[in-house]
């Protein structure tokens, strides 16, 4: 599991060494990334927190009646519904995996229902502000050649932003106009990269990325300034800027582009289960949100141009 990870010191002592060893099983066997082992390990400590100063129990010991008060404390205390999902999930996979190694016999999270969570359409943009953002850059400077370069792959592609930073060269098939994409729990898929994004690939790979690097070697096909490798902080930051640039006033999500690519794809026609393919979802039903998506268009499409609408 990742060094960044460090236990934390609020874990009672007892609990530290079984959230260890789950954490690690979870590391293991799904593939999850650093960034949701973090919001477990957060989770499961905030429980061991509460469970030691409220009732002087371990995680282990922990019953149904336990985890209920906790979960009702959480919603006292104003935690959005969403997060005390996420919560219950991390409880609820901590104690299957406590009874998959016998260390209890029963799991205490098993009849605790989920919190209901609103149905959200993600945010999008038109096609004519993806044309905006990605005119945006400077494509004279190195850095803006980069950034538009970046800027086409994630919309031709649909990558997650760590999908896109994480983007190796020995992933990128240029000549076949496909790139491999390592995505959550480390499944592959091949996504098709399209005319404009593998010129604008080629052209920054063969020109400023070269210049970047300055002989250095770095796997990654996007760079900084000093040819280290991108952090997804430092791109949200490039997407944000860009987007001030291009006049876009509402706010982007590091999804944007990706809820651009999927809803501009079925308002075209594209079957669902190909953008679920594309898009690297695991279950159909988190694609089918961007049925709703259409939904919305067709009847704002409908209430602007028929005569009865």
């Amino acid at each position: 599991m990742n060094q960044l990870l460090p236990p934390s010191r609020a874990v009672a002592d007892g609990d530290r060494e079984d959230m260890e060893r789950f954490l690690g099983a979870l590391w293991m066997e799904r593939g999850l990334s650093d960034n949701t082992l973090m919001a477990y390990r957060s989770d499961l400590t905030g429980l061991s927190s509460w469970l030691s100063r409220e009732h002087g129990l371990l995680l282990r010991r922990a019953e149904r009646e336990h985890l209920l008060g906790y979960l009702a404390q959480q919603a006292v205390a104003g935690v959005k519904a969403r997060t005390t999902a996420r919560q219950r999930s991390a409880i609820r996979r901590f104690y299957q995996y406590l009874l998959r190694e016998g260390v209890r016999t029963t799991d205490p999270s098993a009849r605790i229902d989920a919190p209901k969570l609103a149905k959200s359409l993600p945010g999008s943009l038109t096609e004519t502000d993806v044309e905006r953002l990605l005119a945006a850059p400077d494509t004279s400077d190195a850095l803006g050649f980069r950034d538009r370069a970046m800027l086409e792959v994630l919309y031709a592609c649909g990558l997650r932003v760590t999908e896109l930073v994480q983007l190796r060269l020995e992933q990128t098939h240029l000549q076949a106009g496909y790139v491999r994409v390592v995505g959550k729990g480390r499944k592959e898929r091949l996504v098709p990269l399209g005319e404009h994004a593998v010129i604008w690939l080629q052209d920054y790979c063969r020109g400023p990325r070269l210049d970047a690097l300055a002989g250095r070697r770095n796997p990654y096909v996007f760079v900084t300034r000093r040819g280290t490798g991108m952090t997804r902080q430092a791109f949200w930051h490039i997407i944000r800027r860009h987007a001030a640039i291009a006049g876009i006033e509402r706010p982007l999500s590091p999804h944007t582009l990706r809820h651009a690519f999927a809803t501009h794809l079925i308002n075209h026609g594209a079957d669902l289960r190909v953008v679920q393919l594309l898009l690297g979802h695991s279950d159909l039903s988190t694609t089918q949100i961007y049925t709703h998506v259409a939904r919305e268009r067709l009847k704002d499409l409908h209430a602007q141009h028929h005569p009865r609408g």
